[in-house]
């Protein structure tokens, strides 16, 4: 049975980024274990269940999910998960991530072993992608690769993810988000510095992106589609 560690975070994850594929996911056969910076449980957007946000139903399935889930209720701490146990690492976006998720080393650590180990797949979704602009392919305080030459892990890589475009539409003139809280940084900003082939495919429904066993999804009319592509990309067969 395949298996996946969902990396969520304990800021604001954006429900159907995480939910979406979580679901998805399971019902494909896959073990899923979820895990958060801290080993609390993970904190949902509120705006991600407003109704007028995103719809009676999606916020209904999510909001159920959130609070009913054993896996998201009761959460590993990530410093004591390794990506060689799963076959794909997978982090929700959200605005939060920017918090804790793309900062946190063992997140990094995570992301790197599941793109450049022997086996492995990683889903970056949304603001998650951030992380991207945060992690070399050898981290300070570790021994580097054989291969490594302290690089960003995205230089190179084609990828997607929350584009400047959308977040023009959600922050201030003072880049301060509808909660009060200041954006920490802009995804396409960072990630491109990082010397990513950035494309967010805007004249696009959805937008996934899959560089080696790397996979990177734009937003949450995305998330279905990610989902798939991940399945497909590890084997695993749908009826659908």
């Amino acid at each position: 049975m395949p298996s996946a560690l969902f990396v969520v975070s304990e800021h604001g994850y954006w429900g159907e980024e995480c939910i979406e594929p979580l679901t998805t996911l399971t019902e494909a056969g896959v073990e899923i274990t979820v895990a958060t910076p801290t080993g609390e449980p993970p904190v949902l957007d509120e705006r991600s269940v407003d109704p007028e946000e995103v719809g009676e139903e999606t916020a209904a399935h999510v909001r159920s999910v959130h609070e009913e889930d054993e896996r998201l209720n009761d959460p590993t701490p990530i410093a004591r998960v390794e990506a060689a146990d799963y076959d794909a690492v997978v982090f929700p976006g959200g605005h939060g991530t920017e918090w804790d998720v793309t900062q946190d080393s063992d997140a990094r650590r995570l992301l790197r072993d599941a793109v450049e180990g022997d086996e492995g797949k990683a889903l970056v979704v949304c603001h998650a992608v951030g992380i991207l602009a945060f992690t070399r392919d050898s981290e300070s305080g570790q021994a580097p690769r054989a291969d490594s030459d302290g690089g960003m892990l995205v230089a190179g890589r084609s990828v997607t993810g929350f584009p400047n475009a959308w977040e023009e539409g959600i922050v201030d003139e003072d880049d301060l988000m509808p909660d009060g809280r200041k954006l920490p940084y802009w995804v396409e900003d960072e990630v491109k510095a990082a010397g990513a082939d950035w494309d967010a495919e805007l004249d696009a429904d959805t937008s996934v992106t899959v560089d080696g066993d790397l996979i990177t999804a734009r937003g949450p009319p995305s998330s279905a589609r990610a989902a798939r592509t991940l399945l497909d990309e590890l084997g695993v067969e749908t009826s659908s």
